[in-house]
C-alpha cells in the first residue's frame, strides 16, 4: 500500500511543511476518531484541482465503523461529494443534514477543513455509523463536545500543536481515562477509568468541582523526583505528557489545551494507569541485568579455569601433555570472549566481528612475532549467541590447526578469515523456536546462509587426507560442532595455488 507521502507526492501539490503538517495530524487524530465514535478519512485535492485523493483513513476504538473498505489512495471527481468542495472553498465545517445510508446503514456525514495558517491543505471526512443510535450518557455527551472543539480547532489551524510532546507510542488515549477542565483547571467531567487511577494515587474523594492540578500536585510524593511541569500539565497549561509515581501506583497524563476559537476554553486531560505495565518493565530490566551479570561471572570463571590451566601446563614435563593443556586454555578463553561480549550488551546476540579479531589476536600470540600475518575480509554480523559460541570453538581450532601443521615450526606466510552473508533460505515452521505454551509463531526474522573460509599458503594437506574421516581432536571437535550443533557444512581441500582453504557453510538469522 502507498504511504501518505507517496501518494501526496504523486498526486498533490503539497510542499514538505505541508506534509510534515499532515503527518503530525495523523499521528495524533486517533484521539478524534474516538471521541467522535466515527471514521476519518483525510482527502486532498490533486495538483489539477480536479480530484481528490484519500491520503490516511482511521477508525474509532470506541463505536461501530462506516467503512469497511480502505479508502486509502481513492481517487473522487471534484463535485462528486459537495460537503467536500464546501469545505475545501469556504474554510469552515459542513454537516449534511440528513444521514446517509450505506449497505442499509445510516451514516451521519461530516467535512472539517485542515488548516495550517492562511491555507486550507485539505478535508477530514467525518462519518459516524448511527446503526446503534441511543440517548446519550454523560461521558458520551463530554466526547461529543470534545470532538467538536478538536474539529474547530483543526479547521482554524490550531490542531495539532507543533510544540506538543505526545507524537510518542504509548501515550494514554480516551478509553484509558478522560478529564474534561475548564478554564480555570476545575474538573467538570471524569470518566470512571480516570476517577480509578486517581484513587490508585491515593485520593479518597470525587474530581468533579476539585482543581486537578492542586489536587494532582497534593498527591506527588513529597521525597524524590517529581516533574516540575506536573502541575501545568493536570492543570491543562501545557500540552505535554507526564508521569505521576507514588508507592504502590504510576499515572500517566497528557494535556490538551482547547482552543476552538483561538482563546483557551479549557482542556482534556488522558490519564493512563502504568502501574502494571511499569511494574513488568522494571522486571525486565532487573532480568537484562541479571543475564548481563550471569555471562560477566561466567567469563570470569572461565578466565580462572584457563589461567589454572595455563600453571599446570607450564609444571609439565611432557610436551605432549604441554600442548595438550595449552590447546584447553585457547578453546575456554573463545568460549569466554564470547560471554565477556554477551556481559555488554542487553541482547543475546553478538557483532561476531569483534569476536572473530579478537580468537584471531588470541591464536597467532601463540606464532613468533611477525612471521604469520593474519588478515580478516568481510563481515561475520550480528549472530545469535547459541551460533557464537560454537563458531568462536570452530575458528579457534581452524586457525590453531593451520599455524600448526600449515606452518610448523620454522614457516611463515599469510593465514585470512572471510565472511560472507548469502542467499536467503527459506523458514520452516519448525525452525521459529517455540514459546513457553509450546507454540510456534511466526517470525520476522530472515534465515539465510553465512560462508566461513579460512585459508592459508602454508604446506598444504597431506596426500590422500581424508578432513571427514581423518585428523585430530581439533578437527573431531570442528566436524561435531558444524554439523551437529550449527547445522552446517564443513570442506576442507588443497588450495588454487597451494596451502589450505577450509569452507564452513552455516545458517543463520538476521
Amino acid at each position: 500500500m502507498p504511504s501518505l507521502n507517496d501518494l501526496a507526492r504523486q498526486h498533490t501539490a503539497l510542499t514538505e511543511a505541508d506534509l510534515d503538517w499532515l503527518h503530525a495530524l495523523v499521528s495524533e487524530w486517533q484521539l478524534l476518531a474516538d471521541l467522535s465514535f466515527a471514521d476519518l478519512v483525510l482527502w486532498v485535492p490533486t495538483a489539477d484541482g480536479t480530484r481528490y485523493v484519500s491520503l490516511a483513513q482511521m477508525r474509532p476504538n470506541t463505536g461501530p465503523t462506516s467503512h469497511q473498505d480502505d479508502l486509502v489512495g481513492h481517487l473522487v471527481p471534484r463535485g462528486r461529494r459537495p460537503l467536500l468542495d464546501i469545505a475545501l472553498d469556504e474554510g469552515r465545517i459542513v454537516r449534511d443534514g440528513d444521514p446517509e445510508w450505506r449497505e442499509n446503514v445510516p451514516v451521519r456525514t461530516e467535512s472539517i477543513p485542515v488548516r495550517r495558517g492562511d491555507k486550507v491543505l485539505g478535508v477530514i471526512a467525518r462519518n459516524t455509523n448511527l446503526v446503534s443510535v441511543r440517548t446519550p450518557s454523560r461521558l458520551e455527551l463530554t466526547y461529543l463536545q470534545s470532538a467538536s472543539d478538536l474539529a474547530q480547532m483543526i479547521a482554524g489551524g490550531h490542531f495539532p500543536n507543533p510544540g506538543d510532546q505526545a507524537h510518542r507510542i504509548g501515550v494514554p488515549r480516551v478509553g484509558d481515562g478522560l478529564i474534561r477542565l475548564d478554564a480555570d483547571g476545575i474538573v467538570q467531567y471524569a470518566s470512571p477509568n480516570a476517577l480509578s487511577a486517581y484513587h490508585r494515587l491515593g485520593l479518597a474523594t470525587d474530581l468533579i468541582g476539585s482543581d486537578l492540578g492542586a489536587v494532582t500536585t497534593e498527591l506527588a510524593p513529597r521525597k524524590g523526583p517529581v516533574d516540575e511541569a506536573l502541575a501545568k500539565v493536570a492543570s491543562g497549561w501545557a500540552a505535554r505528557v507526564t508521569e505521576l509515581e507514588v508507592p504502590g501506583a504510576v499515572v500517566q497524563m497528557r494535556a490538551i489545551p482547547l482552543r476552538p476559537k483561538g482563546e483557551r476554553i479549557g482542556a482534556l486531560v488522558l490519564v493512563r494507569d502504568m502501574t502494571e505495565l511499569r511494574r513488568r518493565e522494571r522486571e525486565l530490566i532487573t532480568k537484562d541485568a541479571t543475564i548481563r551479570e550471569i555471562h560477566h561471572r561466567v567469563k570470569n570463571n572461565l578466565q580462572t579455569v584457563a589461567a589454572l590451566l595455563r600453571l599446570q601446563a607450564r609444571r609439565m614435563d611432557s610436551p605432549q601433555a604441554r600442548g595438550a593443556l595449552e590447546e584447553a586454555v585457547r578453546r575456554v578463553g573463545s568460549i569466554a570472549i564470547v560471554h565477556e561480549t554477551l556481559s555488554q550488551t542487553l541482547e543475546e546476540t553478538v557483532d561476531f566481528d569483534t569476536v572473530a579479531d579478537r580468537v584471531l589476536a588470541m591464536v597467532v600470540e601463540l606464532a613468533p612475532e611477525g612471521r604469520v600475518r593474519t588478515r580478516r575480509n568481510g563481515r561475520f554480523g550480528v549472530l545469535d549467541a547459541e551460533v557464537a559460541t560454537p563458531l568462536a570453538m570452530v575458528l579457534t581450532e581452524l586457525l590453531q590447526n593451520a599455524l600448526e601443521h600449515g606452518f610448523g615450526d620454522g614457516g611463515s606466510g599469510t593465514l585470512e578469515v572471510t565472511a560472507v552473508r548469502g542467499a536467503e533460505l527459506p523458514v520452516r515452521p519448525d525452525d521459529v523456536p517455540a514459546t513457553a505454551d509450546g507454540v510456534r509463531r511466526s517470525s520476522s526474522r530472515r534465515k539465510s546462509v553465512l560462508r566461513v573460509i579460512i585459508s592459508d599458503d602454508g604446506r598444504g594437506l597431506p596426500e590422500g587426507f581424508d578432513p571427514r574421516k581423518q585428523g585430530n581432536l581439533g578437527l573431531q571437535i570442528v566436524r561435531t560442532l558444524v554439523v551437529s550443533e550449527l547445522s552446517g557444512s564443513f570442506d576442507m581441500a588443497r588450495g588454487p595455488e597451494g596451502g589450505t582453504t577450509v569452507t564452513l557453510d552455516i545458517p543463520v538469522y538476521s
